[in-house]
């Protein structure tokens, strides 16, 4: 405290101490025979302790039996069984199926996954047996604008860029947007600012269905929102995409000076520079532990993103969008790891944009055949919304895209998250990783199955036998 200033909110804490003393002293005022028999009485200090005690037993019963976790999950002693007619693993590389399957989770990991015949189930393990229906990983949407619920998105365009804004400050656990992407399947999503401004800030990637922000974060910051035309164009009185790039550019050359300097005073090389926010996040994207978010599209504007940010400044950066011919550059964008993540748009039609020649072309389809082969899928939810995830996956295998090696799962699951660099954790059905699991009537791509229960981190937060069906 300085210059005279008070301790923040002292009276904002005595102006409520007073309105609960106003409230509480009409109570305080009224006589209870029954109450004042209690505690009048000549031995009221005993019946006290031992109503205080009955208490206790109560609310400590209580407790115990709200902090006892179901079997598999986090914190519980017990372990989860599911069998299942199909588990859809997804592999690291390619499709990884197993029929008549067993999960056995403990501690909200999977512990084990095979075949029933040659995985045995621990003894005293809660046994949940979908009969004929599939299991599979829950699915990882890295465009998602839902997770504020009221608030909506997110858009502080107060300069061009605005790296240091984060959008977890906004976060919603279990807002009615949340839920019904948990039905959709959706079990992990990249929260991110909206795309008013070059720069929107800093995105946090979570687990969907959890009932608080300490539970529910995977990585945070989760990436850099950069949005490099489009929306942004239209900031304050209109920009070019000449200018947009210059001072985007501009932005990163200082944000990696700062975390330069950061890198040298931790070897020991240089001295401490003085912290400043707007920098922060160009920290962890030297240390590539975190990735830049990338809203672009056409031709031009993707090709932009590849040379500035992947092959100028070294930083792990995705397509999230990559329409209107981004799609042109699969093969390029391959060959320098650049993956791309398409969405809301999952098709390029004929219009004034786009010369077609008539047809309707899949974007996914278009990369896939233009030679990229890590693929996935996006809603920008709430533009389309996130529980229709999946069918931005069919529509794609509708418009051509290849799934004879189930890439359209693929896209909806371990691409996302290998992406994100959160595939240690999701996207696979695999020992070590965490129990984010669906069970669902078939194939989930098929538009024509349901999502019928999902597991995150082995705690069952959807079943449609124990509620209305949400989706």
């Amino acid at each position: 405290m300085t210059n005279g200033a008070r301790p923040r909110g002292v009276i904002e804490r005595a102006f409520g101490f007073v309105i609960a003393a106003s409230c509480l002293a009409p109570f305080a005022a009224a006589s209870n025979p029954e109450w004042d028999a209690l505690f009048s009485s000549p031995d009221s200090s005993a019946r006290r302790t031992a109503t205080i005690a009955d208490l206790s037993k109560v609310t400590s019963g209580a407790d115990a039996h709200r902090a006892a976790p179901p079997a598999g999950a986090k914190g519980s002693a017990r372990v989860l069984a599911i069998r299942a007619r199909k588990a859809l693993g997804v592999g690291e590389l390619g499709d990884t199926c197993i029929d008549d399957a067993i999960v056995i989770v403990r501690d909200g990991k999977i512990e084990a996954i095979g075949p029933a015949r040659t995985t045995p189930i621990p003894a005293g393990a809660e046994v949940v047996d979908c009969g004929a229906r599939w299991i599979a990983p829950g699915f990882v949407d890295l465009h998602c604008h839902i997770a504020a619920g009221s608030l909506g998105d997110i858009n502080d365009t107060v300069y061009m860029t605005n790296p240091e804004l984060h959008a977890s400050s906004t976060v919603e656990p279990n807002n009615p947007s949340l839920r019904l992407a948990v039905a959709g399947g959706v079990t992990s999503v990249l929260f991110i600012p909206g795309s008013g401004s070059n720069m929107g800030g800093q995105g946090v990637l979570l687990k969907t269905g959890l009932d608080h922000y300490e539970e529910m974060v995977i990585r945070d910051p989760g990436s850099l929102k950069l949005a490099q035309a489009g929306n942004p164009e239209r900031w304050a009185i209109g920009v070019g995409r000449s200018h947009m790039n210059w001072n985007t550019r501009n932005t990163f050359e200082r944000g990696l000076a700062y975390a330069h300097a950061w890198q040298e005073f931790e070897k020991g090389a240089g001295p401490r520079p003085e912290r400043n926010i707007q920098w922060d996040i160009f920290r962890p994207l030297l240390a590539k532990t975190t990735q830049v978010s990338t809203h672009t599209q056409r031709y031009q504007v993707v090709l932009a993103t590849l040379t500035m940010v992947k092959v100028g400044f070294g930083l792990d950066v995705y397509i999230d969008h990559g329409e209107w011919f981004g799609s042109k550059l699969a093969a390029y964008a391959q060959s320098i790891g650049v993956k791309a993540i398409v969405g809301p748009r999952e098709i390029d039609a004929p219009s004034g944009i786009l010369d077609t020649d008539g047809h309707v072309l899949g974007i996914a389809a278009s990369y896939q055949q233009n030679g990229h082969k890590s693929i996935g899928f996006n809603t920008d939810a709430p533009v389309v919304p996130e529980e229709e995830l999946p069918l931005q996956a069919a529509v794609s295998v509708r418009y051509g895209f290849d799934d004879a090696h189930m890439d359209s799962l693929r896209g909806l699951t371990i691409v996302p998250a290998q992406t994100a660099g959160i595939a240690q954790r999701v996207g696979s059905l695999a020992a070590g990783k965490d129990a984010d699991i669906l069970v669902t009537g078939g194939d989930p791509v098929d538009p024509r199955s349901s999502v019928d229960i999902v597991f995150i981190e082995g705690r069952r937060v959807y079943d449609s036998s124990r509620e209305t069906r949400r989706w």
